[in-house]
């Protein structure tokens, strides 16, 4: 395992006004359970998943003692295997309250072990990341293949910098270097998350990962514009 390792946030606080609903709902959690698979097959040791409209994370008092905790209760939706969930309570502020929300757990997680395939018992425990790995809960056709591809870029370039790039277009994950954490919080205000941060940087690294996925935000329910 190496000692430079990545940890994911899915972004999932939202209510999401135009899509309907709170998108951590989407497909009864299918693309919150996408995302979270997403991040852990690309290389993501730990992920964290940024709850907000939908409520803190809840117990699951129909499962019995080590049960997974609920996203929602109607429907029930549960928080993904091996993911954390995380409450950000100003998650109304916009798309940076769930960034530092993330983020913030990210920085403080030394003490959480990796969470082992599956169901079983964490690993050790890893200290702070190296890496940040974003990821929004509204591009579900993004997978492990992307996520570990930008990953390799981050890892591979002098500023620890990389994003997805589709169609010319940038786009998720975006991996965060620690180095930039304080600048990139710094920045983050109403629904900007690192976007501040990093616009007009040169030393972003983009992949290009047309082959492998489309890389749209799903903004609208299907059929609507």
């Amino acid at each position: 395992m190496t000692p430079e390792h990545c940890d994911g946030i899915v972004l999932a606080a939202g209510s999401g006004s135009r899509f309907g609903m709170p998108k951590a709902l989407a497909e009864d959690g299918a693309w919150l359970a996408s995302a979270v698979r997403a991040l852990r097959a690309g290389g993501c040791e730990r992920v964290f998943v940024v709850l907000g409209a939908t409520g803190p994370a809840r117990y699951d008092d129909e499962s019995g003692p080590g049960a997974a905790s609920l996203v929602s209760q109607t429907p029930r939706i549960p928080v993904p295997p091996g993911a954390h969930p995380v409450w950000a309570a100003d998650w109304a502020v916009g798309v940076s309250a769930s960034f530092r929300a993330g983020l913030a757990a990210v920085a403080a997680a030394d003490h959480l072990g990796a969470a082992a395939p599956e169901h079983g018992s964490p690993r050790p425990r890893l200290g702070t990341a190296a890496f940040a790995a974003i990821m929004p809960v509204d591009t579900p056709d993004v997978g492990g293949a992307v996520v570990a591809r930008v990953l390799a870029a981050a890892r591979a370039s002098t500023s620890g910098l990389a994003r997805a790039l589709f169609d010319s277009r940038p786009g998720h994950p975006v991996i965060l270097g620690r180095a930039h954490w304080a600048g990139a919080l710094a920045g983050a205000a109403g629904n900007s998350g690192a976007a501040t941060y990093l616009d007009g940087r040169t030393d972003m690294v983009c992949v290009t990962c047309d082959d492998l996925a489309s890389g749209i935000d799903r903004d609208y329910p299907c059929g609507t514009r």
